[in-house]
């Protein structure tokens, strides 16, 4: 059996998860090309974060602090809709083996146990849906985490640049 014919058995969970996959992985891979250029352009941050400090709040921490929260905060941008497919796609496996279980119940409550391949297709449905949510919850799960860290590491590179040079 080909993948096309999974898809089209799981019904329209996976379709779901598939559309969630796509948008996930397209700010995963625009996210990839923002870290790329942080390595080019944290001079030139660094120099626009202290010109943005005046004088007087050269010594006010926290007023430095809010600029570099406020840079940071730019690059955290998107990755909550990342963890978001993250939690709900398991969700929707589950609920895609809640109703293949249901409809295997249907079955056998119309035709009885005579037969296990009446059932069988709700069993089926149940585990396309649940492997389909787990495929799409993990590589996000993954990309979440690594863009967390990775934005924490920048986040305390450009502090440290920031304050060696006022």
């Amino acid at each position: 059996m080909d993948l096309i014919s999974y898809i089209d058995r799981g019904g329209i969970i996976v379709y779901i998860l598939i559309i969630l996959n796509i948008i996930g992985f397209s700010i995963m891979l625009w996210k990839i090309f923002v870290l790329l250029l942080l390595k080019k352009t944290t001079p030139k941050t660094v120099d626009n974060l202290i010109q943005e400090i005046s004088t007087e709040d050269k010594t006010n921490t926290h007023k430095i602090q809010n600029q570099l929260d406020n840079e940071v905060k730019k690059l955290e941008t998107g990755l909550t809709t990342i963890k978001i497919i993250a939690t709900v796609a398991p969700l929707l496996g589950l609920l895609g083996t809640v109703i293949g279980i249901l409809n295997s119940f249907d079955a056998i409550s119309v035709s009885g146990l005579g037969d296990p391949s009446i059932f069988s297709s709700g069993i089926s449905i149940a585990l396309i849906t649940t492997v389909a949510g787990l495929i799409v919850a993990i590589p996000h799960h993954m990309g979440y985490n690594y863009f967390i860290s990775a934005i924490d590491k920048y986040e305390i590179k450009l502090q440290h640049e920031v304050y060696s040079k006022l």
